[in-house]
């Protein structure tokens, strides 16, 4: 343990969610409004589907509510008393840890909190995942100072988002002005491909390869937390040792489309383009890169396209499912039935797009 470190149990109470008896539950608002998981998250508050008359393991406000199975690390803010189901633990900072501080933290251990996951049906951490987490205490006053700094940078996040939100609204009217609904993506006229007809579709580097020696160096790559819906999320890029063959093999180019290979049914088909935001960026291999090779389409549509909810029904219809959880192959994307439409329709719709993010 780094000096300045400690384990995150000793500073901070850990209240593990339970399931309270099936008969306890209501809709009509009686006992407690119940967090059973990452699903009951709002926003910023949680918005509780039903209630319970007999919670075992209760939030109090200010509580920051963990998901600790499916979404693993994502985490809400609790405004008042909640029963915590199966799916979520409270964390209660002690007197030494400023909680937004605790807070911004948990946005940078989410991965690692991740990769500690175990379970044959539902992958899921425990309090012994998540207590011995090693988290840095400064002084308190050099927590707050650093809680403030990331607050204000989360809140220019937010409106970026907004902005974002913004433009996929106004990308899905555009796009349904052109091309007709994306339910029946034919309707104003064009021809169906298979995707890998007009594309390069690979997966990337994988973690954990027998290198056997051969000389490496460190170059940074993208995993699935970074590949967002139509958006990449760049606050922690990870590094990874790989070849001069892997390097060249999954640089990434302007323009590839990056789409995640699943996880919850409705991220299936998240992805967004590239635009060299990092020099010499690589991807991982649960990430597929497609790269057209064809004058005939352009990434700004094949993305839009694939995220609409023709795409989305095409791979939820596709994709292999598991409890709560869906993933696609190489063959299922390669299989993807892309509508070209003219190339002055696909001009026009980037056209309009771009316009709008400029003014």
């Amino acid at each position: 343990m780094s000096p300045g470190e400690t384990r995150l149990d000793k500073v901070c109470e850990i209240i593990m969610g339970q399931a309270p008896p099936g008969d306890a539950y209501n809709h009509d608002g009686e006992g407690w409004p119940l967090i059973a998981g990452a699903g009951d998250f709002g926003e910023l508050y949680p918005h509780a589907k039903k209630h319970t008359k007999a919670a075992r393991k209760v939030s109090r406000e200010g509580d920051i509510v963990l998901s600790i199975r499916a979404s693993i690390g994502d985490h809400i803010l609790a405004d008042g008393e909640y029963c915590l189901g199966r799916g979520v633990a409270a964390l209660r900072p002690r007197r030494e840890l400023n909680a937004r501080y605790l807070w911004q933290w948990l946005e940078w251990i989410r991965a690692d909190l991740a990769g500690k996951a175990r379970g044959a049906t539902f992958k899921q951490v425990s309090r012994d995942d998540i207590g011995e987490l090693r988290i840095s205490l400064p002084p308190l006053e050099t927590q707050r100072r650093i809680a403030a700094i990331l607050d204000g940078a989360e809140a220019l996040r937010a409106k970026r988002r907004q902005a974002l939100r913004r433009i996929d609204t106004l990308a899905e009217s555009v796009f349904i002005d052109l091309f007709g609904d994306p339910d029946h993506h034919q309707a104003k006229g064009g021809r169906a491909v298979p995707l890998g007809d007009v594309a390069e579709i690979v997966s990337g580097i994988t973690k954990g390869r027998q290198l056997n020696g051969q000389t490496t160096r460190s170059v940074p790559y993208l995993a699935v937390a970074n590949v967002q819906d139509r958006t990449l999320n760049l606050n922690f890029v990870k590094m990874i040792e790989a070849t001069e063959d892997e390097i060249k093999r999954y640089e990434l180019k302007v323009d590839d489309l990056l789409l995640t290979e699943g996880g919850d049914p409705d991220k299936l088909g998240r992805g967004t383009l590239w635009k060299q935001e990092i020099t010499e960026c690589i991807h991982q291999n649960h990430i597929f890169r497609v790269r057209l090779q064809s004058s005939e389409v352009q990434a700004l549509y094949v993305n839009c396209l694939i995220a609409s909810r023709y795409g989305k029904a095409y791979f939820l219809k596709s994709a292999k499912q598991t409890t709560g959880i869906a993933t696609i192959n190489t063959t299922q994307l390669r299989n993807f039935p892309l509508a070209v439409p003219p190339l002055s329709l696909q001009r026009e719709f980037e056209a309009q797009l771009q316009a709008f993010i400029r003014s």
